[in-house]
């Protein structure tokens, strides 16, 4: 090993004696530590000046590269699983990326149940398990924008061990550690997900263009091709002339200052807030409302400092508090925190004063993320009144990001795509199950779209499927949860695709419960059965076919089923007869995959549905490996969310 370092040294000398020396930078995601992908070519990429030579030397090979247009890449041969490696790269400068190791590299996306931490799991696993030189962690600080990204935010590979896993996703870590010791390979695993996103915000641009009902959000911020940061600066150099023509136009509560403590408001009404304004008193009203509160006191937050949180305001606002301007918005899609000085705040009987202008459509401010210490009764204003369609909206950065599309998928998974990877797990929906029938469109588009986008063939695609929720129902009831989790199924359409069945180990009054355990290790179990090809194992069972004799259904699974009631009777089947009302059923095994499914009242049944419901309540029907059959319906009914889509806001 000496020899091979003083090789690597001394070729450094030499190619610095030899060559015009260039200012290399990586991405964020090379570092020491990684894990790249085994058994694949593998990309090093990143920038430096045009016409200079770019040098890696690897695992006693030197590969050389010239930038074009700023940007390079050298392609390393596949390697087998092992290591540790360094890899040097040099130009001007060098830069050594140490205790690299090749395995299997898999991205964990979704929202809050894939970003839920360890740290608040239960029940864990022998914590010495966590201290693992052959599980790698990157976690994506999460950035957001409305054109794909080069580079991550922000990001660190970190060796599992029983300090670092605390913060990284649960159900990311136990399904790395599952197949790490099954399979004796490295693994990295890369945490890109954010609680609360809906999936088309991860979804690219290309992807969403595809689908009418974002054709105006698409034309309007997506179509320009311009950063979050281009369209601030072009913004900010039309201001001046905009807020004296438009915005700042003609308003009675600037020329009085309605915004100074002395102020009077004896006539002011009230109105409380989050709430838009057309939902109030001012029905059909566009321009700007004046709100002010009284406070003693402000919230710090995590750096120390006092802020004033305003949510999301529809579309721009002004606030001051004791007469000093402390922040302004454009766009209602943005948060809009601002940091009061510490030197204007009062010991009591601060006064916070907002301008809130609307160019149409809804006003005011609202947000479900509205801190509660802000919410309660404002006075209210009316300011000066416009005709929306007269009024000429600037295109300002309006991006807000639990809940504007593409952005998400632009900062943090379009800086990878040139990642070599094994596949991807993905535990997401419960943003999207208002829209269910339309999530089983977007979900087997994203799939297909990023797929493209890594351009390496049909990578593997791993869904967690959503768990049980919600108040078990007395009656057969429709649910949003169900027609989401049967679009989660339909994705399995497509080629190398598979699910991990969670029904039974949800939580009824938690939306996001502690065993992540158990779902990382049945995502794990999919990942050996469908990438691995592991026979030994069994998936959730699944709905195969059915016939009809006489009143019963006889429903065939596509493995063994056994049942885990002592009677031997199943529970959460349904029958509904010609009238399409569904009634609870009784069930029991005929044999291995067969289940007969009746109700006597019902003569002529014409469909059946099994754990149809948010909450379905105990499950009974398991197969060998302790997974539980998965929900389906065998009906074509309407859907409770059939025609259910994506509403721009503006």
């Amino acid at each position: 090993m000496k020899h091979t370092y003083r090789i690597i040294f001394f070729t450094i000398i030499f190619i610095g004696i030899t060559t015009v020396q260039a200012n290399v930078h990586l991405p964020v995601l090379f570092q020491s530590n990684m894990v790249l992908q085994r058994d694949k070519p593998c990309n090093i990429w990143g920038t430096a000046d045009d016409g200079e030579t770019v040098t890696i030397i690897f695992n006693h090979a030197i590969y050389k590269t010239n930038p074009v247009n700023g940007k390079w890449k050298i392609i390393l041969p596949a390697q087998k699983a092992g290591g540790p490696y360094q890899i040097i790269i040099s130009g001007k400068n060098t830069i050594g990326l140490n205790n690299v190791l090749f395995g299997d590299v898999w991205i964990c996306g979704g929202q809050s149940n894939m970003q839920f931490a360890i740290k608040d799991a239960y029940p864990l696993p022998d914590t010495s398990t966590f201290n693992n030189n052959n599980i790698r962690l990157f976690s994506v600080a999460v950035g957001a924008d409305f054109v794909p990204q080069d580079t991550l935010k922000y990001g660190a590979w970190k060796i599992a061990n029983t300090n670092d896993v605390r913060n990284f996703t649960a159900v990311g870590f136990f399904f790395g550690s599952y197949l790490q010791q099954h399979l004796n390979i490295p693994i990295g695993l890369i945490s890109d997900n954010l609680g609360a996103t809906s999936i088309e915000e991860w979804m690219s641009n290309e992807a969403l263009h595809q689908f009418p009902q974002f054709d105006q959000f698409y034309n309007t911020y997506l179509a320009p091709h311009k950063s979050i940061k281009q369209m601030n600066e072009d913004f900010e150099k039309i201001k001046p002339l905009w807020d004296k023509k438009y915005y700042l136009k003609d308003d009675p509560g600037l020329e009085q200052q309605w915004y100074l403590p002395g102020a009077n408001d004896s006539d002011w009404k009230t109105m409380y807030q989050p709430s838009h304004w057309e939902d109030n008193e001012l029905k059909d009203y566009d321009g700007s409302v004046w709100f002010r509160k009284r406070y003693d006191s402000f919230p710090k937050n995590f750096f120390g400092q006092t802020t004033i949180s305003l949510g999301q305001v529809d579309d721009y606002n002004i606030c001051w508090v004791n007469g000093v301007k402390v922040g302004e918005g454009y766009g209602n899609m943005n948060l809009n925190t601002y940091v009061i000085p510490d030197s204007i705040i009062q010991p009591k009987n601060n006064i916070v004063t907002v301008r809130v202008f609307d160019a149409g459509g809804k006003g005011g401010m609202y947000n479900m993320f509205w801190d509660p210490y802000w919410a309660g009764e404002w006075k209210y204003k009316k300011g000066v009144q416009i005709d929306a369609k007269k009024f000429k909206r600037p295109l300002v950065a309006n991006a807000y990001i639990f809940g504007t599309p593409s952005i998400l998928y632009n900062a943090n998974i379009a800086p990878l795509v040139q990642l070599s990877i094994t596949g991807f797990a993905w535990y997401q929906g419960e943003a999207n199950t208002g829209r269910a029938e339309e999530y089983k469109q977007l979900l087997p588009a994203m799939i297909t779209d990023w797929r493209q986008q890594f351009n390496q063939g049909n990578l593997p695609f791993l869904i967690v499927q959503l768990p049980n929720f919600g108040k078990e129902p007395l009656q057969p009831e429709n649910s949003d949860w169900a027609e989401l989790r049967e679009a989660q199924t339909a994705a399995l359409s497509l080629p190398n695709t598979g699910m991990a069945t969670t029904i039974d180990i949800g939580e009824a009054d938690n939306l996001h419960p502690d065993n992540k355990l158990a779902v990382g290790n049945r995502l794990a179990m999919t990942a050996l059965k469908i990438v691995y090809h592991d026979d030994s194992i069994e998936l959730s069972p699944r709905y195969k076919n059915m016939h009809i004799s006489g009143d019963s259904f006889i429903i065939s699974f596509d493995n063994k089923v056994a049942c885990n009631d002592k009677y031997g009777y199943v529970r959460g089947f349904a029958i509904a007869g010609k009238d399409s009302i569904f009634h609870w059923a009784r069930a029991y095994i005929k044999n291995d995959t067969t289940v007969v499914v009746f109700n006597k009242m019902i003569q002529s049944p014409v469909a059946v549905r099994y754990l149809w419901s948010g909450q379905p309540g105990e499950v009974d029907l398991y197969n060998k490996d302790g997974l539980p059959a998965a929900p389906f319906r065998t009906d074509q009914f309407r859907l409770t969310t059939s025609g259910n889509k994506y509403l721009n806001s503006e």
